[in-house]
């Protein structure tokens, strides 16, 4: 179990990094989530690794809190399956935080690809300071842009996410594309056959449909939009909050 809790913000930093806590205590995985919050980290946090790998469908991590112990695929498999995935998402980093912490359990938990191994009970700043020095060592990222704030909803247009109060949205290919071409126009009009030349197939028709779909996603009322706005005579425009 956890110990301590005096942990002090890390700001900008920390804020622009997302992880992901499973762990399938709900307890524990709740102080988890709290320490590293209070921290300054975005976090997620799933009970096991199927809701995990849901998790990852959807959204892209910079680190991963892995629990070893869990019903059904246990944290080594759920590592070592990620490890195997091509790409940027298989060299996602890994703490793996577990009672289990005997030499062979550590040698187990770095043998399938982990970056560090930190045994229950822990400090909650030597939690925060491994997660720091982890992220410091990974491959740094390209300057990711603003997540843009629409109500309860944020767009992060890099890696083409939504969330609506924290929770995942799921968009399609086509849905992620155009709320980044209106995201790098915001607050200005951009044309509805402009939207289709660059990447909506079907013409200004299948836009008006991508337009209709997204406004129940992301509007409290889908028939009066705030955020993504018709604009008469041109075609769209997304304004966001700020």
């Amino acid at each position: 179990m956890p110990r301590g809790a005096g942990l002090s913000i890390r700001g900008r930093e920390a804020q622009a990094r997302h992880l992901l806590v499973i762990d399938d205590d709900d307890r524990i995985r709740g102080l988890i989530k709290e320490y590293l919050a209070r921290a300054g980290f975005r976090v997620s946090a799933a009970a096991d690794a199927a809701a995990a790998r849901r998790l990852m469908d959807q959204l892209s991590f910079d680190l991963l809190v892995l629990d070893v112990m869990m019903p059904g695929e246990d944290g080594l498999s759920l590592a070592r399956w990620l490890r195997s995935l091509p790409g940027e998402a298989g060299r996602t980093p890994i703490l793996i935080l577990t009672a289990r912490g005997l030499a062979d359990d550590r040698i187990a938990g770095l043998a399938v690809g982990a970056d560090d191994y930190l045994a229950k009970p822990f400090e909650p700043m030597e939690l925060v300071l491994r997660i720091e020095a982890i992220l410091r060592r990974a491959s740094p990222r390209a300057d990711a842009v603003s997540r843009i704030q629409l109500g309860r909803c944020a767009f992060d247009p890099t890696r083409g996410e939504l969330t609506r109060d924290d929770q995942p949205v799921r968009l399609t290919q086509g849905e992620a594309q155009l709320l980044r071409q209106l995201a790098a126009a915001a607050h200005e009009p951009v044309d509805r056959l402009a939207l289709a030349s660059d990447g909506v197939e079907g013409g200004g028709r299948a836009v008006d449909i991508q337009v209709t779909r997204l406004r129940r996603k992301i509007e409290d009322d889908p028939k009066n939009p705030r955020y993504l706005q018709t604009v008469r005579g041109i075609g769209y425009m997304l304004a966001p909050d700020g």
